[in-house]
């Protein structure tokens, strides 16, 4: 029996076990290493005085239908209305015979999406869309100014050799200034000029001035998308999200994995990575400060890359790599969950809600005097994530710093007040109407597209003369993927394990090429 070790409880690794689970031909003696006390990696639902946060908003949608087969069996999409969408006579696409989730746990919700961008003290659709109330918003002159910029970037396009360049490209130059340029620098600590485009065409394919008015006429004619699998990732309508938030569904999956033999030892932090004759032969794990080692012969990694070159030992990583990984930036990530009464922000909107708060699930804050980056609206994800629902608002303001700088440093009572502090400064809500906070951080949270990374191929072809060794994930790739894609990397290395595939390009390859997100994969 090959003993396989998964360096990592996130979607990654957890999906990477239970892919393996259901091998017919073999059977694997599985362990899962977490560094951490929590299920899920970012992507745990952190709970707090009977409310929940989920880190950085995830949307259960994915045009990988391996992905979306995965997540409904874990869980069935609700068969009854929820709490809000009853009271407020929403209708949803609801599925015959599915549960109740008034009356059961283990349950996929349909949420709207709707997400904009707060700019000027007023909101602008996300992403940008041509309606009256867009150019109502912006002005006559910035109007005017932004659609000669645009017909600019049409006939004379520049060398797309940074995110800046990127963004000028499909929006013009005036638009980049105004929605992209601040906040993309709030977000990396870097300007655009100095980062790379692939970031730009990781997480926008599709999204220009041009596809917003593809949509805008489409629904101007009547001609809907009724298939998800045909719309941009960024434009979606609705999205799957469990009852209790993203970590529900992985401690699911945890809990299932388990009961199937897999073992997961959680504060177990990889210390030391040994690699013999381009193999990896054991990790070593700090267990409550001693030393513990983990022999196997297959080997799957989610921990930041970074990190994992970092850590091996046995054989000399070539001068060269090593540099490479030492330089691979990341972005750190801090979210403070502040319980309101009310917010200040009027829902000018059709969308009926609870209280009739604004029906948003992010705001993007563009305003520049501010440090945070995004707000969640933790009602508008589930109504089951808040604890009095009839009567408070709770509310996940997100920001990126650097561990170890002035923000990270702060004590959780100083950085929530900072926070709380801004929140009202752009006049989101009054400070006298707080009723609660809570700080949480995160370590490399974000890989970053700039300082080595424009070698990062030379890194992984290194990495594959390693032949036992996988890596998959966000962090494990050094690629900004979103939930779905990390378990797309993960199933692709499940199946080259299983079937004895030496290659290793079709885990590396997951979203990177424009077709996965503008084409539906069956």
């Amino acid at each position: 029996m090959k003993k396989i070790i998964i360096i990592g409880a996130g979607p990654a690794g957890l999906t990477a076990a239970s892919e393996l689970l259901d091998d017919s031909k073999e059977k694997y003696d599985i362990t899962i290493l977490e560094e951490s006390n929590d299920i899920g990696g970012i992507s745990k639902t952190v709970k707090y005085n009977g409310n929940r946060m989920d880190i950085g908003g995830h949307r259960f949608f994915s045009k990988d239908k391996r992905v979306m087969d995965f997540w409904m069996n874990l869980m069935p999409i609700q068969g009854q209305n929820s709490f809000d969408d009853e009271k407020l006579g929403r209708e949803k696409p609801l599925v015959e015979g599915g549960p109740n989730p008034e009356k059961e746990d283990e349950v996929l919700l349909v949420r709207d999406r709707v997400s904009r961008i707060y700019y000027l003290k007023k909101f602008f659709d996300y992403p940008i869309s041509l309606k009256l109330k867009t150019f109502t918003n912006m002005g006559l002159i910035r109007t005017i100014k932004s659609g000669f910029s645009y017909l600019k970037s049409i006939f004379f396009k520049k060398k797309e050799d940074s995110l800046e360049n990127f963004y000028i490209n499909r929006f013009g130059k005036v638009l980049y200034s105004m929605f992209f340029e601040k906040y993309t620098e709030k977000l990396w600590g870097r300007h655009p000029s100095n980062i790379s485009a692939d970031w730009g065409a990781q997480r926008v394919k599709g999204v220009s001035i041009s596809a917003v008015l593809k949509d805008s006429f489409s629904k101007l004619f009547g001609r809907k998308n009724k298939n998800k699998g045909e719309v941009e990732t960024s434009l979606i309508e609705q999205f799957y999200y469990p009852k209790f938030g993203p970590g529900q569904l992985w401690e699911e999956l945890a809990k299932k994995v388990e009961e199937k033999g897999v073992k997961i030892c959680k504060n177990h932090s990889v210390q030391k990575v040994l690699v013999k004759n381009n193999k990896v032969t054991s990790v070593m794990c700090n267990v409550d400060g001693k030393i513990e080692e983990f022999e196997g012969d297959v080997f799957i990694s989610s921990m930041p890359l970074k990190d994992l070159v970092e850590d091996i030992t046995g054989e000399e990583v070539p001068k060269e790599e090593l540099e490479i990984a030492k330089g691979l930036p990341y972005v750190d990530f801090q979210t403070v969950g502040v319980l309101v009464n009310k917010m200040k922000l009027e829902n000018e909107t059709k969308i009926k809600t609870i209280n009739n708060i604004v029906p948003d699930c992010w705001i993007y804050i563009q305003e520049p005097e501010v440090k945070m980056l995004r707000i969640q609206i933790f009602n508008n994800w589930s109504p089951y994530l808040v604890k009095d629902i009839g009567d408070k608002v709770w509310i996940g303001i997100e920001y990126t710093c650097k561990e170890g700088d002035e923000y990270w440093n702060m004590s959780d009572e100083e950085f929530s007040q900072f926070a709380i502090n801004e929140l009202a400064s752009i006049n989101i809500i009054d400070k006298n109407d707080v009723v609660d906070y809570h700080r949480e951080r995160i370590k490399k949270a974000y890989p970053a597209y700039f300082d080595t990374y424009k070698d990062i191929d030379k890194l992984i072809k290194y990495i594959d003369t390693i032949d036992n060794l996988y890596c998959i994930g966000r962090n494990g790739q050094h690629h900004y993927n979103n939930m779905d894609h990390s378990m797309a990397t993960a199933m692709e290395a499940a199946k080259n394990i299983k079937e004895g595939i030496k290659e290793k390009d079709n885990i590396w390859n997951v979203n990177t090429e424009k077709s996965y997100h503008e084409e539906k994969k069956s």
